[in-house]
This record gives structure tokens, C-alpha cells and sequence, in this order.
């Protein structure tokens, strides 16, 4: 099999070479977007080779230039290195994940170790490190500004907390750490994508979908049809499917069973099995950690983010699963009881928990998600997001006909000022394929920049989602959460969007974990405030705006069911920080750990984590290993910001907006800390979280 693959790929090679290749031209499109029309399977390959070497030259003429280093020589030339391989991760990594396929992952192991050669080449050249030490410890007397003295402060350390100081055998062993955790990182994201994909449950009695909302159904029935089974409903573990059963359906069994293959990702003992994959990443994540000094990985990645080490995430971690795990055995209780009417003598169950969590806010609250449904229509929420941006930071949004795109789904906006002057190129693709990994996010496709002409180049953006698709005859129609999502991720489109930096490693996103979640979970706070919803809910039938009654029984839920909320995601934060304080290489099983784990934070049995370990991408893929808690500690942030808002009496504030939208502009360029602070004039006050989560008054 390996043999037949490089052959493949050397074929791939040959066949490109016959051809222009269009990663490796200048970009002849509008405002210089990838053109992803014109690139083929054939040319991603050598593409990356190519850009390897030329960033390995731009490397080479900085170690080897002749003139003592100085700012610009070294420092801003290490910064504006890489742009053709920036332009090729752009396209390749953005592609493979949203709509990727099997030739797309052979490629991925093939150039994983090849970037990760280069990486290391890079930040273990002890010439190129001394060229950046000698600039920074000159670094009092340059005349530097604020920006230039972060880009050379973050350069050094980056250089040094990635191996530039350790002695030739432990660099040596650190290559290969890097090499084999790259390619863990995706063995691990390709092993969920392949179980999830792999798992189909058709069902062909109508009778066992009982409670299952009119349009769930059609969409199954679509999936069962394009499946060729048109006489089945088809659900799968991707959340656009199993959610509505959990919530609606009457049929106990076939709730336990979605849940079951959701959560069990990757543990099935096959050859898609995450748990090796797990206990070899940890094993490398300490031994890594220890090369360095570190008792444990959680104390070395947490060294450049706000919290600083394990022991400030712990205390806070601590002090807020305590008052969510109590709100969430209150609401056990109340499930419990409800639950009791119907199945006298059986235990609430996780796969209970959502369906009698949906009956209590109809009795509670009188509110049907399903009744809500029919006013989030996916491109009326949307223009919510984007007129809400117009209102707080003066942008408008205009759809681009015929840009490149990569897959007929994804739309394209351009994105102005109101002097007409660009921000960037904002990409969407919310529908869920074969090839997406499952949840949602943000990415940069180009960076922002300043170049050394003056030239400001202006950062291409993309959120992905998996949304319902539009069934026939209805549009995409999103759940509450759906919106939430949205908002969240278009908040971070925002942060990159609005970058104002010179130098492209601080741009935009470029800020430490605990920090980037900010932007993001601040525009969540909008969306279902009345003001706003009226902006977007409407009928997607009728065009009617979302009544006033149903607005307020939005707003009168808003505190329901948040410590089950809170605890599945504080549980899996704790988890996350319980394998990265590991300081141990010995091997261990996987669900005996977080079996421990879960035991030792006293959680409840009625409800699983938010991400067990075996398909907990978010740490063992996407760069957010001991970084779960961010989520949490940005939701301090965000709604101490939302509060300072709200003080004024307009949520829309013109004067706290501009202080907001000057916090978005300069990205990483100061410490988190100080932008919060003069953004607030003071730090964030974590009572704001209590409160809007219905913990304290």
C-alpha cells in the first residue's frame, strides 16, 4: 500500500510539472484570492516543495548575510519570510479540512514531516538564533515602537521555548518529537473523520421517529435517498443529525444509540482506534515538555498564554465547576422528577437528558425550538451577524459573484468600510460533507500585513460550519445553539478581518489561546438580544419578524439548563488539563484515565463530557492542548465586555465600540492583559459570568 502511494504521488509530481502550477504564480484574481478553481490534486505536492525551498533560502540569506543583525536584516526578515508557503498552507489545510478526501490525507503524512523539517531547521539554527539574540539583547537602545518591540521579544521567545537553547542531542531528539506528533495530530483528526463517516443508521418504520419534528425527518430522509435508501431515514453522528433525536424523539433506544455512537468516536478497538494514537501523543508531549524543563506539557504550553501554568488554570477552573456542577444536579433533579411521570423507576440517563431538558422549557418557558426554526432561516442570520458588525464597527458586507471557490456551497463577501476602503475577503461554507471534520470554525486563508513597501495587504477569511443542509422545498433553518455558533465564529472572522498590524505573526488571531476566544464569545451576547433578533428572525415563509412573545421566552430561558451547559464543557476543560499535568511517559489506558478523571471532579453520571477523549480534536489536533479552559476564562472576558456595554444603557455604545473595535485592530501586537485593561479600564470581574448564567443574582 505505502509503495503504491508514492508511486501515486510521484505520478502527481510529473503530472504537475507538465502544467502552470497555480499555488506557485502570482494570484490573477480578484483581490488576490487563492485561485482555488484552477488548482488540482496534482499540483498540491510539488507546490509545497517548492515553497519549502524557497523559504528555506530566505532562511539561508538571513543566516548568511555578511551585515551585523539588526532589526530589519533579521527580525522583519524572518517575518516576511514564507510567503509562497503561507499562500500554499493557505489553500491546502483550509481545503483539506472543510472538503477533503483520501487522496488529500495521503498528501497531508507526505508534507506533515516535510513542514515540520522546516519548522525545526528554522527555529533550531543556532546561526539564525544568534543573529535574533544579539538583536534583542541590543534590543533598549534600537528606538523600536511598541509593535516592533513585541515582534522581537515574541521572535526570541519563540526561538527559545521551541528548543533554539538546548544542546545538539536533545535538538536532535526535539526533531523528531515534532515529526512524530505531526503525524499523530493527523492520523487522530482522520481516525474521526473516518468513524464518523462509517456509522449509518437507517430506520424504516416511521413509528420508532415519534416526537421527531417534520423537518428532522425530511432531512433524513434526504440523506437516506442520496444514500440510495429512499425508503429509510439515515442518521449519523455528525450533530445536524443526532441532535433532533435526542431532543424530540420518544424512542429511548434509538436516543441512547446516536448518543452512544457519537460518544465513542475512536474507541472501538478497529483501526480507526484513537487510544494508541492518544497515549503515544502524550508520551511525546511530556518527553517534550521535559526536554525543555517542565515537569509537565501543561506548565510549558500554558508559559506564553494569560493564565501562565497548570496552577492558575486549576484555582480557576475550580472556582467555577463548583457552582455549575450544583446547578446541574439541581437540574438532574428537576429531569429526575419529570421523567418519573413517564418512567416510573428508571434512572435519567445522558441520552435522557436533552429530551426532558426540551419538555421542561416547553412547561416551563412555553418554548418549542422547533417553533423557533422557522425564523432562523441560515442567510437571514447571517445578515444579522453582518448588520450587527455595520452598527458596531461601520462595516458593510457585499456578496462576490463568480470568485474562486473550492466547492459549489462556499460564498464569498467583500468586506469595506464605509469610505468604501477594503477590510478583506470573508469565505462561508456551513453544510456538512463527507470530507468536513465536524464542528465549526475560523481560518485565515491570507494573512494580514504590512509589506516592506508600505503595502497593506488585506487578510482573506474563512468560517466553516456544519449546518442543517436546505431540505427540498425549505431552507437551512438553524437551531438556537446553530445561531450561538455563528455569531461565535463570525466573531472570530471579525478579529482577523479588522487586523491593522504590520508584521503577519501578529495579525489578527495571532494572540495568546486564552485571549484569541474573546472576540468570538463577545458577539455572542448579541445574538439573541431583542434588538438584534429583530434585525434577523424573520419567517423564512411569511418574511414576518419574530414576535415580541417569542423574543421574551428566548430571554426568559436564557439562564435554563446552564449548569448542564457549563459542566459538559468545564468537564471536558478539566480533562484536557488532567492529560497535559501527565509527567509521566509510562503508557496507561485511555478510558481507565478519564474514567478517573470524571470520578475525581465528582461528575455526575447523567452527563458525558462535551468531548471524550478519543475524538477530542480540539486537543489533539487543533492546537488547543492544555487550552480548553479558553473557552472559559474568554467567557470572563467577554462578558465583563458586554457589561461595559450594557452600563451605558445601549448595547450598541458608539464610544465603547470604537474602544472594541481598536482591541480587534491590533491582534497580538501588545500583551492580552494591557489591551483588555484599556479597553476597560480595568480587569475583567468574573461576577458578570456568574450572573448571566443565572449562578448568583
Amino acid at each position: 500500500m505505502k509503495k503504491m502511494l508514492f508511486l501515486s504521488m510521484m505520478l502527481l509530481t510529473l503530472m504537475a510539472c507538465k502544467n502552470e502550477n497555480p499555488l506557485l504564480v502570482e494570484q490573477n484574481t480578484p483581490f488576490g484570492v487563492p485561485a482555488f478553481d484552477k488548482v488540482k490534486i496534482e499540483h498540491y505536492l510539488p507546490a509545497f516543495e517548492k515553497a519549502i525551498a524557497a523559504n528555506q533560502a530566505e532562511i539561508d540569506a538571513i543566516v548568511n548575510n555578511p551585515d551585523a543583525p539588526t532589526f530589519a536584516n533579521t527580525i522583519e526578515a524572518l517575518d516576511r519570510s514564507g510567503e509562497l508557503l503561507d499562500r500554499v498552507v493557505g489553500v491546502f489545510f483550509n481545503v483539506i479540512e472543510a472538503d477533503g478526501n483520501d487522496d488529500m490525507n495521503a498528501i497531508a503524512e507526505q508534507v506533515s514531516p516535510m513542514l515540520s523539517a522546516l519548522s525545526d531547521g528554522i527555529i533550531l539554527n543556532d546561526a539564525l538564533f544568534q543573529r535574533v539574540k544579539t538583536v534583542y539583547e541590543q534590543r533598549e537602545t534600537l528606538g523600536l515602537n511598541d509593535e516592533q518591540m513585541r515582534l522581537l521579544e515574541e521572535t526570541f521567545k519563540s526561538f527559545a521555548n521551541n528548543g533554539a537553547n538546548l544542546p545538539e542531542d536533545k535538538k536532535a531528539r526535539l526533531k523528531e518529537i515534532n515529526q512524530e506528533l505531526g503525524l499523530l495530530s493527523l492520523q487522530f483528526g482522520n481516525n474521526v473523520v473516518a468513524e464518523t463517516n462509517a456509522y449509518q443508521l437507517f430506520i424504516t418504520d416511521e413509528t420508532e421517529l415519534k416526537g421527531l419534528p417534520e423537518s428532522a425527518k425530511a432531512a433524513a430522509k434526504e440523506e437516506a435517498t442520496a444514500a440510495g435508501r429512499p425508503e429509510a431515514w439515515l442518521f449519523t453522528p455528525k450533530r445536524t443529525s443526532f441532535t433532533p433525536v435526542l431532543q424530540y424523539c420518544e424512542n429511548r433506544e434509538l436516543r441512547k444509540e446516536l448518543l452512544m455512537a457519537y460518544t465513542t468516536r475512536g474507541n472501538h478497538d478497529n483501526e480507526y482506534d484513537n487510544k494508541d494514537v492518544i497515549v503515544k501523543t502524550m508520551q511525546l508531549r511530556v518527553e517534550k515538555a521535559q526536554l525543555f524543563g517542565y515537569d509537565n506539557p501543561a506548565d510549558y504550553i500554558l508559559a506564553d498564554c494569560m493564565a501562565k501554568n497548570a496552577k492558575t488554570v486549576d484555582a480557576f477552573l475550580e472556582s467555577v465547576w463548583e457552582p455549575s456542577l450544583k446547578a446541574a444536579k439541581r437540574e438532574a433533579e428537576e429531569l429526575q422528577k419529570l421523567m418519573n411521570k413517564d418512567l416510573p423507576g428508571e434512572k435519567l440517563q445522558p441520552w435522557d437528558w436533552w429530551y426532558y431538558a426540551e419538555k421542561l422549557r416547553v412547561e416551563k418557558y412555553a418554548l418549542n425550538e422547533e417553533e423557533l426554526k422557522p425564523y432562523f432561516e441560515l442567510s437571514n442570520v447571517r445578515k444579522g451577524a453582518f448588520l450587527l458588525a455595520n452598527k458596531l464597527f461601520g462595516l458593510n458586507f457585499e456578496p462576490l459573484e463568480g470568485m474562486p471557490i473550492y466547492n459549489p456551497e462556499v460564498e464569498v463577501f467583500k468586506v469595506t468600510y464605509a469610505d468604501g476602503s477594503l477590510v478583506g475577503i470573508l469565505y462561508t461554507d456551513y453544510f456538512p460533507r463527507a470530507g468536513k471534520r465536524p464542528g465549526a470554525w475560523m481560518n485565515n486563508i491570507c494573512n494580514q500585513y504590512v509589506d516592506a513597501n508600505g503595502v497593506d495587504h488585506r487578510p482573506v477569511i474563512i468560517n466553516v460550519g456544519n449546518f442543517n443542509k436546505p431540505t427540498q422545498g425549505n431552507p437551512s433553518l438553524l437551531s438556537m445553539d446553530d445561531v450561538s455558533t455563528l455569531f461565535h465564529e463570525f466573531g472570530h472572522a471579525l478579529h482577523g478581518l479588522m487586523s491593522k498590524a504590520t508584521y503577519k505573526s501578529l495579525a489578527g488571531t495571532n494572540t495568546p489561546r486564552d485571549f484569541v476566544e474573546l472576540p468570538s464569545q463577545f458577539m455572542e451576547n448579541y445574538c439573541y438580544h431583542p434588538d438584534i433578533m429583530k434585525t434577523y428572525a424573520f419567517h423564512y415563509q411569511t418574511g414576518e419578524v419574530m414576535p415580541d412573545e417569542l423574543i421574551a421566552k428566548i430571554n426568559n430561558a436564557g439562564k435554563f439548563n446552564q449548569g448542564f451547559v457549563q459542566t459538559e464543557l468545564l468537564s471536558a476543560a478539566i480533562l484536557d488539563m488532567d492529560y497535559h499535568k501527565l509527567n509521566t511517559t509510562d503508557a496507561f489506558d485511555v478510558n481507565a484515565f478519564e474514567e478517573a478523571s470524571m470520578k475525581k471532579m465528582h461528575m455526575i453520571p447523567e452527563i458525558i463530557t462535551r468531548y471524550r477523549s478519543t475524538f477530542y480534536n480540539h486537543i489533539f489536533t487543533t492546537g488547543y492542548a492544555a487550552g480548553y479552559y479558553s473557552y472559559t476564562w474568554a467567557a470572563v472576558l467577554d462578558a465583563d465586555a458586554f457589561a461595559a456595554f450594557a452600563e451605558t444603557g445601549d448595547i450598541l455604545n458608539p464610544e465603547q465600540a470604537k474602544k472594541f473595535a481598536r482591541l480587534l485592530e491590533q491582534g497580538g501586537t501588545r500583551d492580552a492583559a494591557l489591551l483588555y485593561q484599556e479597553f476597560r479600564g480595568k480587569d475583567a470581574d468574573p461576577k458578570h459570568l456568574l450572573k448571566r448564567s443565572g449562578f448568583i443574582d
